[in-house]
């Protein structure tokens, strides 16, 4: 059975375990696929070279200390760490459905039940945080994976810290996060962490509700927060004027500016919207399909009352996807024997507090897997475990061949007057500005599949929303190529083969 990948032939990790992709690059680093040959079980593997990157050692040692306390449904389960040389390995879950921020529509949203189930499971999972006495300090859609069951899992811990240990709590001081997402008092002065939390998760769900962000940092050098803090000129505004009454009550209250008005976990999750039996009003028979961005009218939202009533934003990390996994449980066994297992060290506080310029967001979409092998037919189904291919928004089929396909998307480019550069993986990295003036990167694979050209965009440091909004406009400038029809492709993984 022949079995190869984008970047080249597979190796051997350690015994019985096979590198078989590079998934993504971050700014230490690099994330890879890593399967066990014979089970077909696969982990995310973040390996960072400490003598190219001495000013990770700390980002490491931090992010590891966090996520290995840590035990929870919603939150992304850490297998273990290795030490080889300058090399560090860190072993943590695939999240096989995806980033949260891939399910939101620019300028849409989502339906509400859809965003009451996220919205209630994202609280879980950041009420098991506080528990512990770790602050997250980065919540926002991209760094919110999903499971194949469509479960949240809180990932990137590389801005999280320990406010609570021992029983004593300690305000923080540190200004980071994503501008959108911060709390307004991380920007201005020491800050308890569970409410700038809080904060966090309520931009989350204007964010998931509406499809737009409600300002871009919450501070007086903007307007639509200034409305928001300090008169009614956002009522008639987006995204507010897109949202009901009973959803503005709650984000009334969890994102009051003053952190000691701000509402708690409890208080949220006995909220009459989190408790609200929302039905699913979008049209049955609309099938989306990969990049299939659908229309303001193609969704409605209502709920069971409807039918009674007619800082430093540096931290942008980049992101990267990975395929589709099935886990057993002595999973994390196998890896610590065969990797060196847990590094058991600990860190003081000022370890913890680093600033964190590495962390990987979790590679999670299986079509972002792109392996150019062949499945034995005679294979159970129960090894076939990579053969699906999962919808995503920002990818689509094109009719033209390979160097009609570059030509189109580099004139495409050069006429929305993005910057971009072509490497020998043909991957176009492509560089503009977002409307904040800040960077924003993202790239696109061009991959030959099934006779087939197949343009995959990623973001890679930027707004997710931002970033969509990118697409869609190259995705209708290409639209007299792109392929209609289905686009769900079966791409399967040579697990079982032996070298």
């Amino acid at each position: 059975m022949s079995s190869c990948t984008q970047n080249g032939s597979n190796r051997e990790f350690v015994e019985g375990w096979t590198l078989a992709q590079t998934l993504g690059e971050g700014a230490y680093g690099e994330v890879k696929l890593l399967i066990n040959r014979q089970t077909g079980e696969a982990v995310a593997m973040k390996m960072v070279d400490l003598k190219k990157h001495p000013d990770a050692v700390l980002s490491v040692r931090k992010e590891v200390c966090i996520q290995k306390i840590l035990q929870d449904p919603h939150i992304l389960r850490y297998f273990g760490k290795r030490s080889q040389g300058d090399i560090e390995y860190i072993f943590l879950e695939y999240a096989a459905g995806g980033e949260l921020f891939d399910r939101i529509e620019p300028d849409i949203g989502m339906p509400q039940h859809e965003a009451q189930r996220y919205f209630t499971q994202l609280l879980s999972g950041v009420q098991y945080l506080h528990s512990r006495g770790v602050a997250h300090r980065d919540l926002k859609p991209e760094n919110l994976l999903l499971d194949e069951h469509d479960n949240i899992k809180i990932s990137d811990f590389g801005m999280a810290t320990m406010f609570r240990m021992k029983g004593k709590e300690r305000l923080l001081d540190k200004r980071c996060g994503t501008l959108p997402y911060v709390a307004p008092e991380v920007l201005v002065k020491p800050y308890h962490a569970q409410p700038a939390d809080i904060w966090s998760c309520g931009v989350i769900l204007v964010t998931m509700l509406a499809g737009e962000l409600p300002w871009d940092q919450p501070s007086a050098n903007c307007q639509e927060f200034v409305n928001w803090k300090e008169n009614d000129q956002w009522t008639t505004k987006t995204p507010w004027s897109k949202l009901d009454t009973l959803a503005i009550s709650l984000l009334r209250k969890v994102l009051a500016v003053q952190p000691a008005h701000r509402i708690n976990l409890d208080k949220i999750l006995d909220h009459k919207w989190c408790n609200m039996q929302f039905i699913d009003c979008d049209l049955k028979s609309h099938d989306v399909t990969d990049g299939d961005l659908r229309s303001p009218k193609s969704k409605r939202q209502c709920s069971s009352s409807d039918f009674s009533h007619p800082f430093d934003d540096s931290i942008s990390r980049v992101y990267c996807s990975q395929p589709m996994p099935t886990m057993r449980n002595d999973v994390e066994a196998d890896i610590a024997a065969g990797c060196g297992g847990i590094n058991r060290s600990t860190n003081n506080n000022s370890a913890f507090e680093a600033r964190n310029g590495f962390c990987f967001s979790q590679p999670a979409l299986l079509d972002d897997l792109i392996l150019c092998t062949q499945m034995n037919q005679t294979q159970s189904a129960s090894q076939n475990v990579f053969q699906r291919l999962v919808r995503r928004m920002t990818r689509f089929f094109v009719t033209t061949q390979w160097d009609d396909t570059i030509r189109r998307l580099f004139t495409t480019l050069d006429k929305l007057g993005y910057t971009r550069k072509i490497n020998d993986d043909s991957v176009v990295t492509i560089s503009t500005t977002d409307r904040r003036k800040l960077r924003l990167v993202f790239k696109a694979h061009i991959i030959e599949m099934d006779g087939k050209i197949l343009l995959d965009f990623r973001l890679s440091k930027g707004c997710g929303l931002e970033f969509k909004r990118r697409f869609i406009k190259i995705k209708q400038i290409l639209e007299d190529i792109v392929l209609k029809g289905p686009t769900t492709w079966p791409i399967a993984i040579a697990t079982n083969s032996v070298p």
